[in-house]
């Protein structure tokens, strides 16, 4: 499993859509709020890359339910890496 969620941490498609995940948010936060888009995001990257892309599983050997699982942990983990970093942007800039 730890394999499989470092996998996931550098995939460089998924760090792509969950920092053009955070950047949407951004833009409409007024409209949707902050916290269901990212949520519903995360949840929406963690499923669809293993059914879409079922070759991105190390060794091809984890199931979907267990790509899914780790999906959503690194998710989080690089949602919560983008958050920090435009945090600290918005910091910056001030």
């Amino acid at each position: 499993m730890f394999d499989l969620v470092l996998a996931q941490l550098t995939d460089v498609f998924r760090i792509g859509l969950i920092i053009a995940l955070v950047l949407t948010m951004r833009r409409t936060s007024a409209v949707t709020g902050r916290v269901l888009p990212l949520a519903l995001g995360v949840v929406f990257v963690a499923v669809i890359l293993p059914t879409t892309l079922p070759t991105n599983l190390p060794g091809g050997q984890a199931s979907l339910a267990d790509a899914i699982f780790a999906g959503l942990v690194s998710n989080t983990v690089i949602l919560l890496l983008a958050l920090a970093g435009v945090s600290l942007v918005e910091r910056l800039r001030r």
